[in-house]
């Protein structure tokens, strides 16, 4: 059968087109008749993860909920899903029957088409006579619309078991369209070094249904019960139901939505880089389950065995104004450029159950990086690829034919360059510079040399990365080359710091403590000052930050704010006026020359 057939029998996937101005139900051969199923009893049927809906674009919504029967039946839940121009419901666009099934942790999702471009709607989910929270959402213009201004934000990095998460009720009260979430949005261990800080109350510790343990003491999602326990304890904050609720959401993952610093279905918690494909696909279905994502584009199909049984990279467009790019950096990238069990090997260590993620994808010494690409790339018969050869391809022919006014690449792991230059620093053998974040773009030099050149050899304009994952804020000019003396600009890399997840900065104070690089990076301002100097073009750089940032986009201008959010209280509690500072960057449409306003 093929794709859409399998989701119908699924009943994983309905679609449904609206009915404008009338008062009914709109499905198709896609959706799946509740009328079967008995009613719950009144006031059995419960909304705890409350709805969400995401992948706007000009004509079609994606609505999703979780419902359970708070009487503990594991039994079919019949449910609709009503979507309407106004906040009472008066009348109905579209009216959806659905099933909420144990098969998929009760979660539903429906796609309605035909809905009017650029309107905000209102929806609700209605089990008997229970109801849903209500959600708004706002559909995207038409693909050729003159737009005057878009107002977005994106974030990252939200670790249940770290800070707080006042970060996302800042986000919730700004006015915006949509939302773009770039990855980590669940963490797939607990009891971790970075973890073991404070947490707010609200946060009680994660315990797996199943789970594995970690070398370090710490413990690790395995399973599907596993990975679905995560994503319904994350969605069970209060916080981030306001985010669903209140904005559309665009989401890509990076790597704990399966594994830190995971490739394909191999994790890297130990020198091995064990191959584990059940819960590659675990992660996978327990993702699609909970995130509002259109399987008109994104492709998943449990029937296939493979690790890669799910396509996420996408793009939407936001009328003539902008043009959204989400890449998939984890499921089909290559290993890490320097091996691990070979670094083990030539320092004595053991190649299969130590862990040199020291070395290997941090603190990388730039020859070594080099030498092994140079290797990698015979083996492999091309360069080692963060994209894969399809994506790569898929993303150069999006950007080309796109006429957007501005291109946004919703990009998981750092372009920005971050090395450092210790040769007058360290002594003999370690004199040599370093490339900090192996398992960002710097890791993988040629195929960033590969990608950042075609921008220039094409002549692309105005396209801005919105990333994530370096628990950090940064602003910085990407260059074809690395080099500033050699290197054309060709992109702005815009930072995001992580809503809750422990700083870049903090885990490298655990790092050098003791080092005779302490003295350099063992406060912030030191490590800030250190990556700007070493990075000349690095504009922007906090790397002891969390919160999140927002965007206003005109023809003329992207301005981003960076919301940096306070810590814990000395008590622990979380900060009830968190907004601790704002900085604005402002880049001008064809200008690769972003303006820095700190403290605004």
């Amino acid at each position: 059968m093929d794709r859409r057939q399998f989701l119908s029998r699924a009943a994983f996937f309905t679609v449904a087109p609206a009915v404008l101005g009338a008062c009914g139900s709109g499905d198709d051969d896609d959706g799946d008749d509740g009328g079967s199923v008995p009613p719950p009893p009144v006031g059995q049927a419960a909304f705890p993860q409350s709805v969400a809906s995401g992948d706007p674009r000009d004509s079609s919504m994606v609505f999703w909920t979780r419902c359970v029967n708070t009487g503990a039946s594991s039994a079919d839940l019949p449910l609709s899903l009503q979507v309407s121009t106004g906040e009472r419901f008066e009348t109905l666009l579209a009216q959806v029957p659905l099933v909420a099934s144990a098969a998929h942790d009760f979660t539903v999702r429906a796609k309605v088409t035909g809905l009017p471009s650029a309107t905000t709607l209102f929806y609700r989910f209605v089990a008997g006579s229970d109801f849903s929270p209500v959600g708004r959402t706002r559909t995207a213009p038409a693909p050729d619309a003159a737009v005057a201004q878009l107002r977005f934000a994106w974030l990252c990095c939200q670790d249940w078991s770290v800070n707080h998460w006042q970060a996302m009720s800042l986000l919730a009260a700004e006015e915006l369209d949509f939302v773009v979430h770039v990855g980590d949005y669940v963490y797939e261990a607990v009891g971790t070094p970075a973890q073991r800080g404070r947490v707010e109350p609200a946060h009680a510790p994660i315990a797996f249904p199943d789970g594995a343990t970690l070398s370090d003491g710490s413990r690790c999602a395995v399973t599907l019960a596993d990975y679905r326990n995560l994503y319904r304890t994350y969605r069970g904050d209060a916080r981030l139901q306001q985010v669903h609720t209140r904005f559309p959401m665009v989401a890509i993952w990076d790597d704990h939505e399966f594994s830190d610093d995971g490739w394909q279905d191999h994790d890297t918690y130990t020198n091995a880089n064990r191959q584990d494909t059940p819960r590659r696909r675990a992660a996978n279905q327990a993702w699609v389950e909970y995130m509002p994502v259109d399987f008109g584009d994104v492709s998943f199909d449990s029937a296939n065995t493979a690790y890669d049984n799910l396509r996420l990279y996408r793009d939407f467009r936001f009328g003539a104004l902008a043009h959204l790019v989400m890449t998939d950096e984890r499921l089909y990238r290559d290993d890490h450029v320097v091996s691990e069990a070979a670094l083990a090997l030539g320092l004595g260590h053991d190649p299969v159950n130590g862990n040199d993620a020291f070395g290997a994808r941090l603190f990388v010494q730039q020859p070594l990086l080099e030498q092994a690409e140079r290797v990698r790339t015979l083996a492999l018969g091309r360069p080692p690829s963060i994209l894969g050869p399809t994506q790569t391809q898929w993303w150069k022919d999006t950007l080309k034919t796109s006429t957007a006014a501005w291109k946004l690449w919703g990009n998981a792991v750092m372009l920005n360059r971050l090395w450092a230059d210790l040769r007058d620093v360290l002594p003999s053998p370690l004199d040599t510079v370093y490339v900090l974040a192996g398992d960002s773009w710097d890791g993988y030099p040629a195929h960033k040399a590969e990608v950042l050149g075609w921008l220039k050899s094409e002549g692309i304009r105005n396209v801005v990365a919105l990333t994530g994952d370096l628990h950090a804020f940064q602003c910085g000019v990407v260059r074809d080359l690395p080099d500033p003396a050699v290197g054309t600009p060709v992109l702005v890399d815009l930072v995001s710091a992580g809503i809750s997840s422990a700083s870049l900065f903090s885990g490298v104070r655990s790092a050098v403590v003791g080092t005779p690089l302490e003295s350099l990076a063992g406060v912030p301002e030191a490590l800030n000052g250190l990556l700007r100097e070493h990075n000349p073009d690095l504009l922007h750089a906090d790397h002891d930050a969390q919160g999140y940032a927002s965007v206003t986009l005109t023809a003329d201008r992207l301005v981003a704010v960076f919301n940096k959010v306070k810590p814990l209280e000395a008590d622990g509690s979380a900060p009830a006026q968190s907004l601790l500072r704002r900085t604005r960057i402002t880049v001008t449409a064809g200008s690769l020359a972003p303006l820095v306003e700190d403290g605004v």
